[in-house]
């Protein structure tokens, strides 16, 4: 499993976390779609728009590696702003490559793009 260095390890101040320190014993967890509907908590909100910076400030538009990114956090984004970039796509691999669809994550999260301080 990658570890992308330098990622931030949560949403400072929270309990929202980005990243997994080790593998899954019992399996890798698997990337879903997970639905965002409007009256979720602005605390949700906020954790999505920060890791969409992360994942915006670390990869840009070049496909990246799932890696040791947190499986749930990553799913709020996936299927709209983060997209599958192998094909065929394996949702329960490490090594599964995605890509950030720029025109999405600018659509649903213009903070995520400006030079906010999300700390």
């Amino acid at each position: 499993m990658l570890k992308h260095r330098g990622f931030p390890g949560r949403l400072p101040g929270t309990d929202f976390q980005f990243v997994i320190r080790r593998p899954n014993p019992k399996g890798v967890t698997p990337l879903i779609r997970r639905d965002r509907y409007r009256d979720r908590r602005p605390a949700d909100k906020r954790a999505d728009a920060a890791f969409m910076a992360a994942l915006w400030e670390h990869f840009g538009t070049e496909p990246f590696e799932r890696g040791n990114l947190d499986a749930g956090r990553l799913s709020w984004l996936f299927g709209r702003e983060v997209l599958p970039y192998d094909d065929p796509f394996d949702p329960k691999s490490y090594e599964s490559l995605l890509v950030i669809d720029e025109i999405a994550a600018r659509a649903a999260f213009p903070e995520a793009f400006e030079d906010g301080d999300w700390a």
